[in-house]
């Protein structure tokens, strides 16, 4: 009797479970405000068709189709909200936002986290719901949802409890501000998609980024100058110094810069200087080869800058200098050190914006 009893209890709460995870109302993201898309693609997660622009290698068509810095802005009533994936392309590395998503809620006029989930590497199941959050109290609340960093969705859903409101947020961010640039402005090392620079000067300033950052592929090749020329904004930002090698540098800056200049007239055209790199610090050949970097790019852009009335030359800092390290590898910045590169750009930038009409917007 007592194992019949055990037996019923059993089912009953195996019911249960199946009644929770089917009670969810389920809404594709991209039905809802999709904010920072360059264009328009097939696949609404890709960030560049690469049935329209050719050239990329395979690890470069990887990238354009991974969502890095696209956001969904959604309004919603839920005391719960998770979401629910179809994976196209999986990156194996172990870092969480690389297959994660990263939740901000509005309060009191400021975008604070509200929580975070991952998906592991092999996940199958698009019907899986993955709380992000919950055990919020009642009440109607703005969102913000950064997408993976380095994953493909050819799905995304965002679930709230059936009978919840869900529905699009009128972006309440202004302007378009292209990022392009190395793994820095991709997000690598980041332990949740929102901290990347882009991500976190786009919810400061309140400035809209159109991302474009591509892991270890940033060299101005010909190709991305297509696409760049393309992409309708507002100002552009580039990071071109901390993938391409000296000879690359030498040879390929300056006429990058003149099709920028040319296909966006007007439009304020700004360039960072790469970081110092923690690996310098004893690494005689890193210092040789990112110092000597950094001296090239300092002698050409001058030259840029004296040619071209909206160039700009700003530098970044990503580090400490207190001894203590920022950086998750010796390469790249964690958390804090993308906060202090982020810190040490918005004033400047936004100085620069200031010429040409454009304010933040809080």
């Amino acid at each position: 009797m007592k194992r019949f009893i055990f037996t019923i209890a059993a089912i009953a709460l195996c019911l249960n479970a199946a009644a929770q995870t089917s009670a969810w109302k389920k809404v594709e993201a991209s039905s809802l405000n999709l904010c920072g898309k360059a264009f328009a693609t097939p696949n609404p997660y890709h960030r560049i068709d690469t049935c329209v622009y050719k050239g990329f290698t395979p690890g470069e068509n990887n990238q354009c189709r991974v969502p890095a810095g696209l956001t969904v802005m959604f309004r919603t009533d839920a005391t719960e909200i998770g979401t629910s994936v179809e994976f196209g392309w999986v990156n194996r590395d172990a870092y969480r936002s690389y297959r994660g998503f990263d939740l901000y809620i509005k309060k009191d006029g400021k975008w604070l986290w509200a929580g975070a989930s991952t998906f592991d590497r092999d996940h199958r199941d698009k019907d899986r719901v993955v709380s992000i959050v919950k055990d919020m109290a009642p009440g109607e609340k703005e969102c913000l949802l950064y997408l993976p960093l380095y994953t493909e969705l050819n799905s995304c859903q965002v679930c709230v409890p059936a009978g919840s409101m869900l529905e699009p947020l009128e972006s309440p961010f202004r302007h378009r501000i292209v990022f392009h640039g190395s793994s820095f402005t991709h997000g690598i090392s980041c332990t949740r998609a929102g901290m990347s620079y882009p991500m976190q000067f786009m919810r400061k300033t309140g400035l809209q980024v159109i991302p474009m950052g591509f892991s270890g592929n940033c060299k101005m090749q010909p190709y991305f100058a297509d696409v760049m020329e393309d992409i309708e904004a507002d100002a552009y930002v580039f990071d071109p110094f901390s993938n391409p090698n000296i000879p690359m540098i030498r040879k390929r800056l300056l006429p990058f810069i003149d099709r920028m200049v040319k296909a966006h007239p007007g439009k304020p055209i700004i360039i960072q200087r790469t970081i110092y790199w923690e690996k310098e610090n004893f690494n005689t050949s890193a210092q040789a080869e990112f110092g000597g970097r950094r001296a090239l790019s300092d002698s050409l852009m001058k030259i840029a800058c004296k040619k071209y009335r909206d160039v700009y030359y700003i530098k970044p800092d990503a580090a400490l200098h207190n001894g203590e390290s920022s950086t998750a590898d010796g390469t790249h910045p964690n958390d804090n050190g993308y906060s202090l590169w982020e810190a040490s750009i918005e004033k400047p930038i936004l100085k620069i914006l200031r010429k040409y009409g454009i304010r933040r917007t809080w």
